[in-house]
C-alpha cells in the first residue's frame, strides 16, 4: 500500500494535535459502528453550553469489494443530503474516482463534484471538478515525497472567468517522531507548524501564521497527554492569552465524549 501523503495531509499531525479535542464551551459526542452485513455507521453531535444550540450529522458507508465500489450517504441537521460513489483500483491501479453530490430539499439547490486521486511511491495527484454548466472550477493538488522531504502544490482555476483563483505551496520534513511543515497561501499568507511525539503518551505541536501587509502574527502551542488507552487530556494557549483545556473519554470502542473549556483575560 502506498503511504505517500496528499497535499491536504502535509502538516496534518500538527493540526490534529492542535485542533482535535478542542471547542470553546462545547460538548461533543462521536459514535462509530459496523453492522454484520458490513455497513459502517458514524454519527457525531455537538452542543454549545452557553446557547444550548446543537447540531449533528449521520454517515453510512458500504463497500462492494468485488467491484471496487464504495457507496456513502450523509445527512446533517441543516437538512443537507449527500451521496458519494467511489470506484477504486479498477480502471487503473491506485486510481480512485469519486462522484460527490449534495442536495438541499428546502431550497432545491444541488451540487456535483467529480474527484480523482492517484498515488505512487514518491508522489500523489488529486483533482476535483465542480460540475457547473456555467463554467466548472478545477482544483488540483500534487505532493512529492523523498526520504522524509515533502513538497506540495495546490491550485484552482475558474473556467468561467478564465483565471487562476488559488496558488498554494508547501514544504516539509517528516521523521518517525518529528514533523516540520511550512506553507504559503496565494503569496500573502504564511504559516508553519512543528509536531513532536515526545513519548508514547505525550504529543506537542506549535503553530505559526502571518499575513503580508499586517503586523498580526498568530502563535499557539498545545500538548496532548494520554492518561490511559481510553482517556486523554489536552491544553492549548495562544498569543492572545486564550487558554483551552480538553478532556476526551472513550466510553467503549466506538463512542467518544469530548468536553472543552476555555478562558481568556
Amino acid at each position: 500500500m502506498c503511504n505517500t501523503p496528499t497535499y491536504c495531509d502535509l502538516g496534518k499531525a500538527a493540526m490534529y494535535v492542535f485542533n482535535k479535542g478542542y471547542g470553546f464551551g462545547m460538548v461533543k459526542i462521536d459514535l462509530r459502528n459496523k453492522s454484520c452485513s458490513g455497513v459502517e455507521f458514524s454519527t457525531s453531535g455537538h452542543a454549545y453550553i452557553d446557547t444550548g444550540k446543537a447540531s449533528g450529522n449521520l454517515e453510512t458507508k458500504y463497500n462492494v469489494c468485488n467491484y471496487g465500489l464504495t457507496f456513502t450517504q450523509k445527512w446533517n441537521t441543516d437538512n443537507t443530503l449527500g451521496t458519494e460513489i467511489s470506484l477504486e483500483n479498477k480502471l487503473a491501479e491506485i486510481l480512485k474516482l469519486t462522484l460527490d453530490t449534495t442536495f438541499l430539499p428546502n431550497t432545491g439547490k444541488k451540487s456535483r463534484k467529480l474527484k480523482a486521486s492517484y498515488k505512487r511511491d514518491c508522489f500523489s495527484l488529486n483533482s476535483n471538478i465542480d460540475i457547473d454548466f456555467s463554467g466548472p472550477t478545477i482544483y488540483g493538488w500534487a505532493a512529492l515525497a523523498f526520504e522524509g522531504r515533502l513538497a506540495g502544490y495546490q491550485m484552482s482555476f475558474d473556467t468561467a472567468k478564465s483565471k487562476s483563483s488559488q496558488n498554494n505551496f508547501a514544504l516539509g520534513y517528516k521523521a518517525t517522531d518529528f514533523q516540520l511543515h511550512t506553507h504559503v497561501k496565494d503569496g500573502t499568507e504564511f504559516g508553519g507548524s512543528v509536531y513532536q511525539k515526545v513519548n508514547e503518551k505525550t504529543e506537542t505541536s506549535i503553530n505559526l501564521a502571518w499575513t503580508a501587509g499586517s503586523n498580526n502574527t498568530h502563535f499557539g502551542n498545545t500538548v496532548k497527554y494520554k492518561l490511559d488507552c481510553r482517556t486523554s487530556l489536552s491544553a492549548k494557549v495562544n498569543n492572545a492569552s486564550l487558554i483551552e483545556l480538553g478532556y476526551t473519554q472513550t466510553l467503549f470502542v466506538c463512542l467518544f465524549v469530548c468536553l472543552f473549556f476555555g478562558t481568556c483575560p
